[in-house]
């Protein structure tokens, strides 16, 4: 059992982040707890995220290259896999086709007029939001990729899937479905339970934000795509991680 968790926590990080991992196989028995170990990757984003800003503060660095870097890090780790996801998504939802039309638009690796458009005005939004994101912020922000991974696992063995084949179908069918889903309730229990700790406004905020970027996520994929995919599970991740600090900063700025 216990080689097994390794060998999924090892798959979970050599798939979603570029953290050197050793080599591992993937058998159906390795695969089996892959989602329970997904979360963590958002735990090692979180802690560099607060690293960071940390560090700019101790360097007395500008808030604009404070920001940057904040809004870097987690493509860095992640490789820009869901960033991926979310501009294929934004191409498919944008051309107003028919669903078949939209599912093949989905699968095209190719970036068009409207994934680009998404993508600038993502990191825009992003920017101006971390760049309002207080160091006091800090702890409850790093909460935040942890919070939208643990929310994916859930949504990967729950949700109807688009399609019987590829990433997130393989993932689901090889997973321990129940284990899943109370591993990932419990992680995001104990990420709002820290977030509230360090400022209930911030954490009533940021649990808003999810959860309802979460019912959005759920609805828009199965109106329009019929369930998930891989890249709808980026799609969320990404949005996800702009609207819970989103949330964040505009109850600070109304009540703290």
């Amino acid at each position: 059992m216990g080689k097994r968790l390794r060998n999924s926590f090892g798959i979970a990080f050599s798939m979603y982040s570029r953290i050197p991992m050793p080599s591992c196989q993937w058998t159906e028995e390795n695969m089996k707890y892959v989602m329970c170990f997904f979360p963590w990757i958002g735990l090692a984003i979180g802690l560099l995220c607060f690293g960071w800003a940390a560090l700019a503060q101790a360097l007395d660095l500008g808030a604009p290259l404070r920001a940057a870097v904040l809004a870097l890090i987690p493509i860095g780790v992640s490789g820009g896999i869901h960033l991926d996801g979310m501009m294929d998504t934004a191409d498919a939802l944008s051309s107003f086709r028919p669903m078949e039309k939209r599912i093949e638009i989905l699968k095209d690796s190719h970036a068009g007029a409207f994934a680009i458009l998404a993508c600038a005005a993502y990191f825009l939004l992003l920017y101006g939001t971390l760049d309002s994101v207080t160091m006091e912020m800090m702890p409850a922000y790093g909460a935040v990729f942890f919070v939208s991974r643990s929310l994916s696992a859930f949504s990967v063995v729950t949700f109807p899937k688009m399609k019987k084949e590829g990433t997130v179908a393989n993932f689901s069918e090889k997973a321990k479905t129940r284990r899943i889903q109370g591993t990932a309730l419990v992680y995001l229990l104990l990420a709002v339970l820290w977030m509230f700790a360090q400022n209930p406004v911030l954490g009533c905020a940021g649990t808003a934000g999810a959860l309802l970027t979460f019912v959005w996520y759920h609805r828009m994929a199965i109106k329009n795509f019929g369930g998930i995919n891989g890249d709808l599970a980026g799609w969320f991740v990404s949005v996800c991680e702009l609207a819970m600090p989103l949330c964040m900063v505009a109850a600070s700025a109304v009540f703290l």
